[in-house]
């Protein structure tokens, strides 16, 4: 894998408010950022299902380590607010976690002030966008991904002008497979990737078989099949769907816990951010030699 150099001094600062109109409950972000450096691109990282920004510390915290200044939202589904189903603001969340990443990126300056030395560091001309899960379906939707209704039609553009590449893990593949519960209760489950133009990597495990659909684990290669270039796929032959634990560290939804696997991923994401921005393309092409000398244990696609 790409070197990271994890001994590298980082700060977290938590909780921050950003500014919204219309939300149930104030958006909250974390910010993570190594101490030292300058031109400093940024990660927006949305959460999968019922997390907060309280995880994902293993790949918020390694991105820093790599020099990404990483903003972590607790999006309205998160356990701590307690919205199932049944509650009447569940319909919407899909779009308020859209809104969450759009006020985050209109309010960047706000939130870097309120950290000490770092507005003066962050380059806000090197913005990408990460999600997993739920928050890959929402980052993908700042990519120019839209929601297709049940004729195919699709929804309004969400994407972001400030928004320069973004990383999709485990994304929400097409909605022609839905299992009944998702038509249920995920309507919004219904990703057209036809118009993703802005820059990706998509990485999908080999052995995430979503409880959402009735494919297999093809559907989550949907993101990179199905939008225009230029585009890249990391497949890792053994990953489910948390990929060895990327949430956190022995999280109960993991079923694959494999630190190397969680690591793979995160300098993926980070060797490619730093390539498709323009900063280093020397730990993407470390990955594909890797890729290539791996024996199947991951592959890399292009286009």
């Amino acid at each position: 894998m790409p070197s990271t150099p994890l001994d590298r001094q980082l700060v977290s600062v938590k909780p921050l408010t950003v500014p919204t109109t219309g939300r149930s409950v104030p958006l909250q972000v974390k910010v993570t950022a190594p101490i030292d450096g300058d031109k400093l691109p940024i990660i927006v990282f949305s959460h999968g299902n019922a997390w907060s920004m309280d995880g994902y510390e293993p790949l918020a915290e390694r991105w820093a380590a790599a020099g990404f200044v990483v903003v972590q939202p607790t999006h309205l589904d998160s356990r701590r607010n307690r919205i199932g189903f049944d509650d009447p603001r569940f319909a919407s969340i899909w779009r308020v976690r859209i809104a969450d990443l759009h006020a985050i990126l209109d309010h960047l300056g706000d939130i870097f002030d309120q950290v000490s030395g770092l507005p003066a560091r962050a380059d806000h001309n090197r913005i990408a966008i990460a999600g997993h899960s739920w928050g890959a379906q929402t980052t993908g939707a700042l990519l120019g991904a839209r929601v297709l209704d049940a004729a195919g039609t699709p929804g309004e553009n969400f994407s972001h002008p400030a928004v320069k590449a973004g990383a999709l893990i485990a994304a929400t593949g097409t909605g022609d497979s839905l299992t009944p519960f998702a038509v249920e209760h995920l309507p919004f489950m219904r990703p057209g990737y036809s118009t993703m133009t802005i820059p990706a990597l998509v990485v999908a495990g080999g052995k995430d078989q979503s409880a959402m659909s009735t494919r297999g684990p093809d559907w989550f290669t949907d993101a990179y099949h199905l939008s225009p270039a230029p585009k890249r796929l990391l497949s890792i032959a053994d990953g489910e769907h948390t990929l060895g634990g990327i949430a956190g560290e022995a999280v109960k939804e993991t079923t694959d816990e494999d630190p190397a696997r969680v690591a793979l991923v995160a300098d993926a994401v980070s060797a490619y951010l730093l390539d498709v921005l323009g900063l280093d393309a020397t730990p993407w092409q470390a990955l594909e030699k890797q890729a290539t000398d791996s024996s199947g244990t991951f592959t890399i696609d292009t286009k």
